[in-house]
């Protein structure tokens, strides 16, 4: 395994949040380099069982040779359906850390990072029709706007769109640099690195779908987790977080959580501690743990 792949964020935390019995079955939804997995096979006895799953072909060439392990190279958003298809129905622990892992960053060709020129992609599974260069010269510009505020929370959303939109009817814009150079009246110096990283995400999250898979996601874990099976779920920018948080606390993303006859709050996990975050250490060895956030559940 290539050391470069990734470097797993909040490593003993998150595998400690799922507090692992040595026969239990568990799941790490998004496998990467397999950090997060070898730490949960070391605690794992020799009945044990962890399934893996990556949407990404490259990291296939990851997986790990034991026979208590099964990489899955699909989507965690069918993640019920391919537990049923090996045999099972509940699992003791579902681990999930959302962001891009290292390895997709540094490969400037996926065009994940603001660091590189590439061809407009941002795909995480190869194999997905939608890329950034569909999203950038197709969408209307309400979309594009729609799109830019909503996922890079950016307040000249609307004249970003404008931009776009009149710049690609003369030509495609076919490379990161490209779209660099097209915003750069928007990239003020001081914040110009910020601003383009808020960009990148919202075109990531669109073309990926990531809001909606973490949806379809989260509302399966309930049902895939036994009684006192725990959630370890790791997220980097604050749509993602909201949406773990509120559905550990109401497990729904949005309204008031269901009550009983009594008014009891009727809700299928409780939180496990507070809010952890990478230590000042972790940071200074892995720049990209710095806005991690680890929330962990129990299935009541």
């Amino acid at each position: 395994m290539s050391r470069e792949y990734h470097n797993p964020v909040l490593l003993q935390e998150s595998v400690d949040g799922l507090n692992i019995k040595k026969n239990g079955v568990y799941v790490d939804v998004t496998f990467g380099g397999g950090g997060h997995s070898k730490e949960i096979l070391k605690r794992l006895g020799e009945d044990g069982k962890l399934f893996a799953f990556d949407q990404d072909e490259d990291a296939l060439a990851n997986t790990i040779d034991d026979d208590r392990f099964q990489l899955i190279n699909q989507n965690f958003q069918f993640l019920k359906q391919f537990l049923k298809f090996y045999g099972i129905r509940k699992v003791d622990g579902i681990l999930a850390d959302f962001g891009v892992s290292s390895h997709q960053f540094d490969k400037a060709e996926r065009g994940f990072s603001i660091r590189f020129n590439a061809n407009l992609d941002m795909r995480m599974n190869k194999s997905s029709e939608l890329s950034a260069f569909e999203v950038v010269n197709s969408y209307s510009q309400e979309a594009l706007s729609s799109v830019l505020f909503q996922y890079g929370e950016l307040r000249n959303a609307n004249a970003m769109a404008k931009t776009i939109v009149e710049v690609r009817s003369q030509a495609p814009i076919k490379t990161t640099d490209q779209l660099k150079s097209i915003l750069k009246r928007f990239l003020p110096k001081m914040k110009e690195n910020k601003i383009l990283a808020q960009i990148y995400q919202a075109i990531r999250i669109e073309v990926n779908q990531e809001i909606e898979v973490l949806k379809e996601f989260l509302m399966q874990t309930p049902e895939v987790l036994d009684k006192e099976g725990r959630l370890s779920l790791i997220s980097y920018h604050s749509l993602e977080d909201r949406l773990v948080k509120r559905f550990i606390r109401a497990g729904k993303f949005e309204g008031e959580p269901e009550k009983d006859f009594y008014g009891n709050i009727n809700v299928p996990l409780k939180k496990v501690g507070g809010l952890i975050v990478p230590s000042a250490e972790e940071i200074a060895r892995n720049n990209r743990a710095r806005s991690a956030k680890l929330r962990i559940a129990e299935r009541i």
